[in-house]
């Protein structure tokens, strides 16, 4: 059988490749267990600094693998009930991971692949590639934590209009409504995502996770217990060598070198 997600480190930078192209990278069991356990294993890996994600051949993914659940032995409220399960593993481990992830969308990403692509911190998109939820059209309801990132990109508003209508979201409406960071040229969205993970690798990924935790979890802190957090971690980068190499490099007026992860 071949690898369901290959993994290549290259300097301090993991690539995760789907590998469903058949399937156009949609998750069964398998490959979504295998998934989330790389996404634990690279969160934890001191020598990776930044993730980078993409698929095999034409898509990105495809979400859940309706064929694969309407086969299931038990049926497919049990399959989507266990893929589920292991799914919203990873995208958690993508939203809570102190190190960047970049989405590089290469072609279609809809359903549990929207959702997928939402979770991470970056999206690099092929300017042929088109972002859809898709659940919708299939009579069911958006998972892999696509609700409670949507809104916090595009608005309530525009939010439930995707939800409702389901529209294609070609590569640069989604630039324009802040759902891609960037729209590569067909063929270069790898390319420019690795080169988008080298440059945040550079920085300091202490400082990078700090500030992803503490703005992800603005929505849902009050006020004061919200900057309370801020201080402390403020405090806790001032620690951190990269802080220190921080502080002096300004103070001597030079380029910092972060070497901590």
């Amino acid at each position: 059988m071949s690898e369901l997600v290959i993994v290549k480190i290259e300097n301090t930078v993991a690539t995760l490749t789907l590998n469903r192209p058949q399937a156009f990278n949609a998750f069964d069991l398998p490959m979504v267990e295998r998934f989330a356990a790389v996404l634990v294993a690279l969160a934890a890996d001191r020598g990776v600094k930044a993730v980078v994600l993409s698929g095999a051949g034409p898509a990105f993914c495809a979400g859940g693998d309706l064929k694969w659940a309407l086969s299931f032995p038990d049926g497919p409220e049990a399959a989507f009930h266990a893929l589920a399960a292991r799914f919203h593993l990873a995208v958690t481990e993508i939203r809570r991971m102190r190190k960047p992830v970049i989405a590089a969308v290469n072609g279609i990403a809809a359903g549990g692949g929207f959702s997928l692509a939402l979770a991470c911190d970056f999206r690099i998109m092929a300017e042929s590639a088109v972002l859809r939820q898709a659940y919708t059209s299939s009579g069911l309801s958006i998972d892999g934590g696509g609700t409670f990132t949507l809104p916090r990109i595009v608005g309530l508003a525009r939010a439930l209009e995707i939800a409702a209508f389901d529209q294609p979201i070609p590569a640069s409406l989604a630039l324009s409504w802040g759902l891609a960071t960037r729209v590569a040229a067909d063929g270069a969205v790898l390319r420019e995502a690795v080169a988008l993970a080298n440059d945040l690798a550079a920085r300091s990924v202490h400082s990078f996770g700090a500030s992803k935790q503490l703005l992800t979890d603005a929505f849902e802190t009050a006020f004061e217990t919200h900057i309370e957090r801020e201080r402390r971690a403020l405090s806790d980068c001032v620690a951190h060598a990269d802080g220190g190499e921080g502080l002096r490099a300004f103070a001597e007026k030079r380029k910092p070198r972060f070497t901590d992860a």
